[in-house]
């Protein structure tokens, strides 16, 4: 309860700041560094040169900015975080104020399990198909088989789920890899790739996507273990090809990049390229001053990050029974199997993300 309690705090506070009309983030994505092991086709970051890192005490002053925000969850990002040394020592400051989760490629997992899984709530692998396909897009042999044996040792230690980017060059891959998700006995989530100007051109073209949206979103009716809603799946279908789009409401994401500034207005548009940093700022008073309305509309995007948090309505039942009922009771299954995970924890975390 000592890690559960500040967050529980922030969610509620946070709420009542909110039927007062106040913006502010609920999550957060923060990226350790740009530097990767694994090249990815989709990926613009790994080509970009780091600059110099932050050092623990300028990561917590990102914490700490963050906690004053109103900030839940914090989500570690790269490049490829299992290459900073220090990761075990950031995850742990971190998880001592939020809900923590982390993203990696699987390369590196194995061997760096024991320093970050006991500062985890939720840790995301990348896989981007089955076999050769993952290998092809990722750029390095092996990688797989790496993902794969990371994962089939994490899922005892910390709940672990398999981060899948549908691309044209996988878009027949993503019903093996949620078939893959429940042979290993862990959760998957999807993105759709989206064409950064300084990456290769992925996005798979409009006439192949809509029949794979289709049939995830009837999986997840079915029970698989995907993280996204029915809703994310219908607003997807609704926004591209039933002219209805969906609201979105970035403000609810922060995320800063590796040298603690900010990225205004989105992950997407800015490419997270940063300006101000996150501690030099009070991110309440920018989130009421900054003019969001532009960007509203975009739905050039389909990240969970935004597009969840923008569909739910606390008065919505249908939205609460799948997003927090179902939700809680899938990840009480997945927890029960790992007696140092507190099931509370995940309770709180599903329900204060919905705000």
């Amino acid at each position: 309860m000592a890690v559960v309690k500040p967050v529980l705090l922030r969610s509620l506070n946070r709420a009542l700041r909110n039927l007062g009309g106040e913006k502010s983030p609920v999550i957060a994505g923060h990226k350790l560094l740009y530097r990767c092991n694994l090249e990815c086709k989709m990926c613009p970051f790994w080509r970009r040169e780091d600059e110099e890192l932050l050092g623990l005490p300028d990561e917590i002053r990102v914490m700490e900015a963050l906690a004053r925000a109103g900030v839940s969850f914090l989500g570690f990002e790269g490049g490829e975080p299992l290459l900073r040394r220090d990761v075990g020592a950031i995850l742990k400051e971190a998880h001592a104020r939020f809900h923590t989760s982390l993203v990696t490629n699987g390369w590196l997992l194995e061997q760096r399990l024991s320093e970050v899984a006991p500062h985890l709530d939720l840790l995301f692998v990348s896989l981007d198909g089955i076999g050769e396909t993952h290998d092809r897009l990722r750029g390095i042999p092996r990688s797989y088989e790496r993902a794969v044996s990371g994962m089939r040792a994490s899922r005892a230690e910390v709940p672990t789920v398999i981060s899948h980017t549908v691309t044209r060059d996988n878009v027949d891959q993503a019903e093996r890899v949620v078939e893959l998700a429940e042979r290993l006995d862990v959760g998957v989530t999807v993105q759709i790739a989206y064409d950064y100007r300084t990456a290769d051109a992925m996005s798979p073209k409009p006439e192949q996507l809509r029949p794979v949206i289709e049939r995830l979103r009837d999986l997840r009716k079915s029970g698989a273990p995907l993280l996204e809603s029915v809703d994310y799946f219908d607003a997807i279908l609704g926004s591209w090809y039933g002219e209805k789009p969906w609201r979105c409401k970035p403000w609810l994401t922060i995320n800063v990049d590796p040298s603690g500034r900010i990225v205004l207005p989105c992950y997407v548009l800015q490419e997270y390229q940063g300006s101000l940093p996150v501690w030099d700022v009070d991110v309440r008073t920018l989130w009421n001053s900054f003019n969001w309305a532009p960007y509203e509309s975009c739905n050039k995007c389909a990240l969970a990050c935004y597009l969840e948090p923008s569909l739910f309505r606390w008065t919505d039942f249908a939205s609460l029974r799948d997003r927090v009922l179902d939700a809680s009771v899938n990840y009480l299954r997945r927890t029960a199997r790992s007696s140092s995970r507190s099931p509370a924890s995940g309770l709180i975390q599903i329900g204060a993300a919905a705000e």
